[in-house]
């Protein structure tokens, strides 16, 4: 018996292993505020959070979710809702190296279940009007939601 729980266990830390990094670009938990009251384990809430974008200099991003509580919110099991919304804005000078900054690219991911979801952000880079604008959505691994929001940042003259 004890040799086949060492084999789950090595097998579900080869299953962790093998998915993609979660992006440590949370900077600050602003705030929640709670949607559902749980008799057992946290209550459902909405939580703000705010992340810099990790290579340009002066954008902030603002990002809203709901987050299950309840037991299975409690152990991480419970199936997160698809629906987030993004803000970012200039706060300070915008600085970034035009190089160093992809036309597109995933920077922030957040896992909205144990395995098979995840919430992002990824930054678009609008050269023609000097633009980044930013979209939020959720994937998984068969298929994902086209539920998304959208914010933009204007840096030219």
């Amino acid at each position: 018996m004890f040799f086949s729980k060492r084999i789950a266990l090595n097998t579900l830390a080869m299953m962790f292993a093998l998915l993609p990094p979660v992006l440590l670009a949370q900077d600050a938990h602003i705030g929640s505020v709670r949607t559902e009251f749980r008799m057992l384990g946290p209550n459902n809430t909405i939580e703000v959070e705010r992340f810099d974008d990790p290579k340009v200099q002066g954008i902030s991003c603002y990002i809203s979710y709901s987050q299950v509580g309840g037991i299975s919110g409690a152990v991480g099991l419970a199936e997160e809702a698809s629906e987030a919304s993004v803000v970012c804005r200039q706060t300070g000078e915008i600085v970034f190296t035009p190089a160093d900054v992809e036309e597109q690219e995933v920077i922030f991911t957040q896992r909205r279940s144990a395995l098979f979801k995840n919430l992002r952000v990824v930054r678009m880079h609008d050269t023609e009007t000097q633009t980044f604008v930013y979209l939020t959505y959720s994937t998984r691994l068969v298929d994902g939601s086209p539920k998304n929001a959208i914010t933009a940042v204007h840096y030219g003259d």
